[in-house]
């Protein structure tokens, strides 16, 4: 997401309109970037369909409803969201689950998070660069 410059600051526009200062005001320089977390954060939450997720994920999203059992010691510990990915939340708030990535030795890269909100579950098939909210209506 690109935010477009702007010309002139919050101040100089407030003062211009509230204290009866210039009619004009005069350009200003344009404030600092977005960072690109920030804009990532953005780009990287999108939505994905129950349906279109692979059949794995719906068999972790299964064991999640039935409180487990787990294939994998990390499922259900705390995820720590470090790549801000996710809306920002306490500690405690997302949870990870392996998806099962079928031909790998290892866990993969495939993660269902669960937030705290009833169905707030959100897929990835990156470890963690990119998330899909589920939406399970579809």
């Amino acid at each position: 997401m690109k935010i477009p410059p702007r010309f002139i600051s919050v101040a100089a526009l407030a003062a211009a309109l509230f204290v009866g200062g210039p009619a004009t005001v005069a350009a200003q320089a344009a404030p600092a970037p977005v960072t690109a977390s920030a804009s990532l954060s953005a780009a990287a939450v999108g939505d994905i369909c129950y349906s279109a997720l692979p059949s794995q994920a719906h068999d972790t999203l299964d064991l999640i409803a039935q409180g487990g059992p787990y294939p994998y010691d990390q499922d259900g510990t705390v995820f720590q969201n470090r790549e801000g990915v996710l809306p920002s939340q306490s500690t405690g708030y997302y949870h990870e689950y392996t998806v099962i990535t079928p031909g790998s030795s290892d866990r993969g890269a495939r993660r269902i998070v669960t937030g705290e909100s009833n169905q707030e579950d959100y897929y990835t098939s990156d470890h963690y660069a990119s998330f899909d909210l589920v939406d399970h209506d579809c």
